[in-house]
């Protein structure tokens, strides 16, 4: 094979991920708000690219349907999501799923140029897409929003969490600068920004709130209705009021170097997954699901 084929000699790697449902998204519709619902309980709403598909094809749903003028985003059983899918039956790392981008398929590229280009499709672009997108969404946040939780949160025009819910990004454990989507210090000031990544502690619903992460933090009990009843009255607004409106305050994110740092960080993130190829410890470190969730659980008891 050429230099020039496609492949490049390389042969697309084997899919062994095993679904656990067919499902991994809910969507419905109620008096003009369309819910859509990570649907992976048993895994902490973990994202594989079955999911990630799955809620871009909810948001355009929802931006197709003229009587839905507002979106929330949930996640089903105990937690938000737990972030990137790196050790269930169904993480689907080596499967091709129709594009949305102009990108090649990932699938036969080798190590670094697989990864780049897979979460350039299903991390960083989705999550850019979806943050544009022209109506209202909401992240109604219970438990745990960890790492890839986090960009679901932020891609959302309000966030409302749960008294008991926490914000976490662990990854430079791994070696790595933060999440794709890379919001950090927008979200964040830029030394509370730097003191979440360095340590990778847990930032409570009421911490996050008090930095303007958060908009409102209600009991768990509270938080559907609560979350519901803003996304209904936001829902009284005229539909390109509303657009407009977000538009505006989007631009002026990106003005802000809110794409540019996102550039800059996947740039580095990508830097450093295939630095710790090259040391022969794998993209993430030598860190697994596992090895994550016990260095969470230490940490958390010291």
């Amino acid at each position: 094979m050429s230099s020039l084929d496609p492949g490049d000699g390389f042969v697309a790697r084997e899919d062994a991920s095993v679904y656990e449902t067919a499902e991994p998204v809910l969507y419905e519709v109620m008096d003009g708000i369309a819910i859509l619902t990570m649907n992976r309980p048993a895994f902490n709403n973990a994202q594989n690219s079955q999911m990630t598909y799955a809620l871009d094809a909810g948001f355009r749903r929802a931006v197709d349907d003229d009587s839905v003028k507002v979106i929330v985003l949930k996640g089903a059983g105990r937690h938000f999501s737990a972030g990137h899918d790196i050790g269930t039956p169904g993480r689907d790392i080596n499967k091709s799923f129709e594009r949305q981008s102009l990108w090649w398929d990932h699938t036969n590229k080798p190590d670094a140029e697989q990864l780049f280009v897979r979460e350039q499709e299903v991390y960083l672009a989705m999550c850019r897409r979806w943050h544009d997108l022209p109506k209202p969404t909401i992240a109604m946040v219970q438990g745990a929003c960890v790492a890839g939780g986090l960009m679901l949160a932020w891609v959302c025009d309000l966030i409302i969490a749960s008294d008991d819910a926490f914000f976490q990004d662990p990854v430079v454990r791994m070696g790595i600068p933060g999440v794709e989507y890379f919001a950090h210090a927008h979200e964040l000031n830029p030394r509370i920004a730097k003191e979440f990544l360095f340590l990778g502690d847990r930032m409570s619903a009421e911490r996050a709130y008090q930095m303007g992460m958060v908009n409102r933090v209600f009991s768990r009990e509270q938080l559907e209705a609560q979350t519901l009843d803003i996304a209904a009255r936001i829902a009284q607004q005229p539909r390109l009021g509303l657009a407009l409106t977000k538009q505006v305050i989007n631009r002026v994110e990106e003005l802000q170097g809110l794409r540019t740092t996102m550039d800059l960080a996947f740039g580095y993130h990508h830097f450093a997954h295939a630095h710790s190829q090259v040391l022969g410890t794998g993209a993430l470190g030598g860190h697994d699901a596992k090895t994550m969730a016990q260095a969470n659980k230490k940490e958390n008891q010291a």
